[in-house]
């Protein structure tokens, strides 16, 4: 397979507005970002993906684009996009951006030509349709589709008495990508304008999403309690989406090997997922798969269920072997912008674990294959924000709707707490609050007399830049000796092959990672109590080993601890053989100290499951609330 230079990429994401204001105005913006590129560069990333910069009504927070060609003013200027990228490459730094062509603001030039007539040019460069009316002449939207941001998928124009739709928000309405005109038109204003100014490729934005059935069906009722329901099946994957795709890569060809990466959605089939990745087919480079990182949502989003330590590794796995045996690629990740903080998700945010889970979930990522994504602040470990922040903190057009949605339709103070609960958990607010700099006012991301846009999290004298720059047993320093290892083992861990060990343990993660002339152990222990470790002979005489935290010894592992194991000597036989070879032997060593252990582990990993506000104990068949 050929090794393109972004299959080794470390990605940093920043998430413009909260990463770094450099003129006090509350916002951060682009001359906080090339201010800050020096950190970026010394934790090892060689990538970086800018979110949304430009101009914007701002409704979803820059993913309402009102013009691809000017940069929304808070953040700065063409000017400052121009000197970010001449920054980045004179660090030998790439540079990202976000591709969001499946729908544009209400307020782009294009909308406004064909919302002001039904027989204006760019009328079919949106979706619109005739109401529907029920036995009384009530008038109906089209279809029962329902919006990702709650509510109908259709908005009525007055004007022109029709609807038009929008997936998201009602300030978002889809382009119509059916039409030739409107190809033709998004290649050359949100693609061709950025290739030619030197960007490196691009972050595809719900990719899958951009054909729509032309008969625009109803859905089947998955949600009896609401007159909207999940459309997915016929606007998502649909087979003229590869078609677009395909054509928008033969574009960037022409300026050289850019990087793409689009978004599957809720995707949890591999096979076509492979459409996607393949390099035969060359839609885009490679995919983020959110089967993982949505464990536990519903349909919905906000239907939260408890998931298991199982489960995580099941779809992690699954989604780091898909592209064996094909020409396909992936990447890793455990944050960006759309979803809650790692530490607080997939490990404990409690300050006696926080800095531990943060690390080991570090090992995680650093150790897999694929390439590696980082999201703002992940390198410090910085967590959701607290629980007693009220609903009137939470930002996000997602959260508010889904809030007001709630509040509106009951009263009931269990289904108003659950609310809560959920947005506590899941809300794309908790990626959003300001990076954590330094312990001084705000944070250090802004020196505004009025403070951030946004409210910084409470826990930032902790938990900064500043305070873990200066610490080498810091999250920072971690990742930064995380990073370096995976430079220098990029065969391994980049390209390497994984296998699950003990698939069915709810405390441990086990997996070994074999290239052609190395293997390495990987165990992670997802829990607070201390678990037994057994090495197999392999391992024993390691010719490099890194810990999370010195304070075990050999033979156990520490709550939340991570610990890599590389193998001494070469290995020269068939990889995947190899792979196989050593799985088996590991498992059967771990199961023998499990049984010498008189079932210990076992019944300790019985107690704890994973759920929406992290692990609960189970006492006497039921579910217990716990922090984990």
């Amino acid at each position: 397979m050929q090794r393109n230079w972004w299959k080794d990429a470390v990605v940093y994401q920043v998430w413009p507005a909260s990463f770094k204001d450099s003129n006090d105005d509350g916002v951060g913006d682009l001359r906080g970002i090339i201010d800050s590129l020096d950190h970026i560069q010394s934790l090892g990333a060689n990538t970086l993906w800018v979110s949304p910069i430009y101009s914007s009504p701002q409704v979803d927070f820059g993913y309402d684009i009102s013009d691809y060609e000017s940069i929304y003013p808070i953040f700065g200027s063409i000017k400052d996009v121009d000197d970010l990228i001449k920054a980045c490459h004179d660090r030998n730094i790439k540079i990202l951006m976000d591709l969001v062509v499946n729908h544009t603001s209400d307020a782009h030039k294009w909308f406004q030509e064909s919302r002001s007539s039904k027989t204006n040019p760019k009328r079919d460069w949106y979706i619109w349709r005739s109401a529907k009316h029920d036995k009384s002449g009530r008038r109906l939207p089209p279809n029962n589709w329902r919006s990702n941001f709650t509510g109908s998928a259709w908005t009525w124009d007055e004007k022109t008495q029709e609807y038009y739709l929008h997936l998201f928000a009602s300030a978002q309405p889809d382009l119509n990508w059916d039409c030739p005109e409107l190809r033709q038109a998004v290649y050359d204003s949100a693609l061709k304008f950025w290739l030619e100014k030197g960007i490196d490729g691009f972050r595809v934005d719900t990719m899958a999403i951009y054909s729509k059935n032309p008969d625009l069906p109803d859905a089947p009722v998955s949600d009896p309690t609401s007159p909207w329901q999940t459309g997915r099946m016929y606007y998502a994957h649909q087979p003229k989406v590869f078609d677009i795709l395909q054509e928008m890569q033969q574009l960037m060809s022409r300026y050289g090997d850019k990087m793409t990466v689009g978004e599957f959605g809720s995707l949890s089939d591999t096979g076509l997922a492979l459409q996607y990745v393949s390099e035969q087919r060359r839609c885009v480079g490679m995919g983020f798969q959110f089967e993982t990182v949505c464990l536990g949502y519903s349909l919905n989003h906000w239907d939260i269920r408890p998931f298991t330590l199982r489960e995580f590794k099941a779809t992690f796995s699954k989604w780091q072997r898909f592209i064996e045996d094909n020409d396909g690629w992936t990447c890793v990740f455990l944050e960006n912008h759309d979803i809650a903080r790692s530490v607080s998700r997939f490990g404990c945010d409690s300050p006696e674990f926080r800095e531990r889970s943060a690390k080991m979930l570090a090992m995680l990522q650093a150790t897999a294959t694929g390439t590696l994504f980082l999201y703002q602040g992940q390198e410090i470990g910085m967590t959701n924000v607290p629980a007693e922040w009220p609903a009137e903190e939470y930002k996000d057009i997602s959260s508010q709707n889904y809030w007001k949605s709630v509040t509106r339709s009951t009263t009931e103070k269990r289904l108003i707490d659950k609310a809560m609960d959920n947005l506590r958990n899941v809300a794309r607010d908790h990626g959003r609050t300001p990076m954590q700099w330094d312990d001084g006012p705000h944070g250090g991301f802004t020196s505004s007399k009025s403070g951030p846009w946004m409210r910084i999290n409470d826990n930032y004298p902790e938990i900064n830049v500043k305070r873990q720059s200066c610490d080498p047993t810091s999250v920072l320093s971690f990742w930064k000796r995380m990073l370096l290892l995976r430079k220098e083992h990029s065969d391994l861990f980049v390209a390497g092959t994984w296998r699950d060990i003990d698939p069915q343990s709810l405390s441990l993660m086990t997996y070994t990672k074999t290239s052609a002339r190395q293997r390495a152990l990987v165990i992670l222990n997802f829990t607070r109590t201390v678990q037994p470790l057994a090495l197999p002979e392999e391992f024993q005489d390691e010719e490099l080993r890194i810990v999370t935290t010195e304070r075990w010894g050999s033979d156990v592992l520490g709550p939340f601890e991570g610990r890599f194991v590389k193998a001494p000597g070469a290995v020269e036989d068939d990889t995947k053989e190899a792979a196989n070879t050593v799985t088996k032997a590991i498992w059967l060593v771990m199961n023998s100290a499990h049984a010498g252990n008189g079932g210990h582990l076992a019944a300790a990993a019985d107690l704890y499951f994973r759920g929406p506000n992290g692990l609960h104990a189970k006492t006497q068949g039921a579910h217990k609330a716990g922090k984990w």
